[in-house]
């Protein structure tokens, strides 16, 4: 799958465009491959609009999917500090059991706090499906793979630093 940051049609184009390449070797052969005339992949290019199918197929030639995401995925903001004094406070928050959203959104940005939730919704001793819906209601669109994995990578939060300490806190 791809995410994408942008919402015009050359940039999407332009992001599909490398690894259609890698798997096809040439526009011609990738437009081949999506079942539409060459030309209408360079028409394309210069156009401001598509229809789905159209991108969806070249997509698919690509090796990639398209998907439809809330706006706020954009949004991907990670703490300005993050050291041991933050990391401890986030230990204690998330020992306490607390779900309200409202306080996990008072804790820190609504990207970073909602993949914290998600994170917490696979460890075991953890309510699956009510940190699934807290990390939904703090930045919708987080528990879909591809943008929790997004979180993962930049996190500064390191889930096997974090976790068994948690694991340690909570069983106080």
């Amino acid at each position: 799958m791809l995410l994408m940051n942008t919402s015009t049609l050359p940039a999407v184009l332009n992001q599909l465009a490398a690894p259609a390449r890698r798997l096809h070797g040439t526009d011609a052969r990738w437009a081949a491959a999506a079942g539409i005339p060459k030309e209408t992949l360079s028409r394309l290019k210069k156009s401001e609009s598509c229809d789905f199918r159209t991108l969806a197929a070249l997509a698919r030639a690509a090796g990639l999917s398209l998907a439809a995401l809330p706006a706020r995925v954009e949004g991907t903001r990670m703490p300005d500090r993050f050291g041991r004094t933050e990391e401890d406070a986030l230990l204690d928050f998330c020992a306490s059991g607390n779900v309200s959203p409202e306080d996990w959104a008072a804790r820190g940005p609504s990207f970073f706090m909602a993949g914290l939730a998600t994170l917490l919704a696979g460890a075991k001793g953890f309510e699956r499906r009510r940190y699934l819906e807290l990390a939904e209601s703090l930045h919708p669109g987080i528990t879909v793979p591809e943008v929790f994995a997004s979180w993962l990578q930049r996190t500064p939060v390191r889930a096997a630093r974090f976790l068994p300490l948690l694991r340690k806190r909570a069983g106080r």
